[in-house]
């Protein structure tokens, strides 16, 4: 048997150094696909794309009752989540992912949404016990309760006010009113404006300015409300049934509102719309369910509104492009209809929470630009 002889030397005697192939970038990390010890070679690599300790967090044991609505701080530092238990629990975002505190029986009845103060350490709650709490997250004490409605208050939203920089609060009711309140710590008992809408108000958004406040009724129409005029400026028809949340876009040009025929519409709100009906783009793929819940949407945030997310009765969120109206992610993990949905200020991080108790952190790929 002849011996294999050695490869000819390149022409010219010129010896060629092999590139080393590169390493993996160092955020990325590797999954094991089984647990089965010959199997452990199945490495998958998934690459990171924010600080996350995970690229899924769960966060859970804090609430013995559905979470109706969680929010990332204007930090996004923070995390609060409120629930039909009468509790408001705060998280940190990244590692350690602590519940560091539980403000509970703040009231009386379900806590239906809650948002956090643009500029101070407070948390605005809503509850079906017709009430407002404005409570301190530093102390975890009760700043002020508002009163002034007749019914379940189901949603609110909060805005800087023009030039006086004064924080207002806008919150809609089953009472058939939209209230207008002075926030912070020390604002006045009565509300600023109420607005009579003639039937149960089920979401409000304010405008990008603040002068106009969005409301989403059981008529099926957004009504679009000026503080200045004190009277009902426009009505954004679309929704064959009702609207049951809103959303503005980071840039304030469109309005996101999911309802309960399980379309999802988004409304142009410019001054001058190239569109008569102002309907910029109709969403599919996220199903209300019987539930009558009140699904929250969200804008991502990070790359200035190029998504929107509302989750489902199927236990997913629903994920799409803006631009073309695709479905971009389905994503599961809840063992619960997904009743709220929040982007992270500044990452590519989703935050969800259900009618399982729990809530998911994950992160997503960031939007290309």
């Amino acid at each position: 048997m002849s011996k294999r002889t050695a490869s000819p030397p390149p022409s010219g005697g010129v010896l060629i150094k092999r590139v080393r192939s590169q390493s993996p970038p160092v955020n990325q990390i590797a999954i094991s696909s089984s647990n089965d010890e010959r199997q452990q070679a199945l490495i998958r690599t998934v690459k990171r794309t924010s600080s996350l300790e995970a690229p899924i967090i769960s966060l859970s044991g804090s609430h013995g009752a559905e979470i109706l609505s969680c929010r990332f701080d204007p930090s996004g530092q923070n995390i609060a989540a409120c629930s039909a238990d009468r509790a408001v629990s705060l998280w940190r975002t990244y590692a350690p992912n602590t519940n560091y505190g539980l403000l509970s029986s703040i009231h009386k009845a379900p806590i239906l949404d809650l948002q956090w103060s643009l500029f101070s350490p407070l948390i605005y709650t809503a509850s079906a016990d017709q009430t407002i709490n404005i409570m301190d997250t530093t102390t975890g004490q009760r700043a002020r309760k508002l009163r002034g409605h007749r019914g379940i208050v189901n949603s609110l939203d909060r805005t800087i006010a023009g030039g006086a920089g004064v924080e207002l609060v806008a919150s809609g009711s089953d009472d058939g009113t939209v209230r207008v309140w002075e926030g912070g710590d020390e604002g006045g008992k009565q509300p600023v404006a109420v607005f009579e809408l003639g039937c149960p108000v089920t979401s409000v958004c304010w405008s990008a300015d603040g002068a106009n406040v969005y409301a989403g009724a059981l008529d099926n129409a957004i009504h679009v409300l000026d503080l200045r005029k004190n009277e009902e400026v426009l009505s954004l028809s679309g929704h064959t049934d009702t609207p049951v949340s809103l959303s503005l876009s980071p840039n304030g040009h469109f309005l996101l509102s999911p309802s309960l025929s399980s379309q999802t519409i988004i409304h142009d709100v410019r001054p001058f719309s190239p569109s008569p009906s102002r309907v910029h783009r109709v969403l599919v793929g996220s199903p209300a369910g019987f539930e009558n819940t009140l699904l929250r949407g969200a804008w991502s945030r990070d790359d200035g509104g190029k998504r929107v997310a509302v989750g489902g009765a199927d236990r997913t969120v629903c994920i799409w492009d803006v631009e073309n109206g695709q479905v971009l992610y389905k994503l599961p993990g809840h063992k619960g209809t997904v009743t709220s949905v929040d982007f992270h200020p500044k990452e590519p991080i989703i935050l969800t929470g259900s009618k399982d108790g729990t809530m998911l952190l994950g992160e997503i790929e960031p939007s290309i630009h």
